[in-house]
């Protein structure tokens, strides 16, 4: 049996030698998603792009850049996802940060877990969506 959820995809679109306090902007999000107890994030490191100062950069061997695009993604709920926006205000000056509508697909029915009310859960471990 297949089920959907509705959700959010959070987006966060940043150069990779974006930094905040000596650290990765992108490593700082996912650490702070982390602590706002979401249900998951992932870094994915680009090959190519170019944002508001219209600079290519790209990891061709010839054009090295120090400066690839890296994403940032998390999906969860709307409410979860909302709630963590304001996390990112501080962080993301340059950059890009998205929010889209997006659905869960589970095989099987999802475990319900005490928090999860009458509607059932919103994934496992917890009630988050992994």
């Amino acid at each position: 049996m297949t089920t959907t959820r509705s959700a959010l995809r959070l987006t966060v679109l940043v150069g990779e030698s974006h930094t905040w306090h000596h650290r990765p902007l992108y490593s700082e999000v996912v650490h702070r998603a982390h602590r706002a107890g979401l249900a998951g994030a992932s870094v994915f490191r680009g090959i190519e792009g170019f944002g508001a100062s219209s600079v290519i950069h790209t990891s061709r061997l010839l054009s090295l850049s120090e400066d690839l695009p890296v994403a940032v993604v998390i999906v969860d709920a709307e409410d979860r996802i909302r709630a963590f926006l304001p996390e990112l205000e501080e962080l993301v000056t340059e950059g890009l940060v998205v929010v889209d509508p997006c659905e869960i697909v589970f095989r099987g029915a999802p475990r319900r877990t005490a928090d999860d009310g009458p509607e059932g859960g919103r994934g496992e471990e917890g009630g988050h969506t992994r």
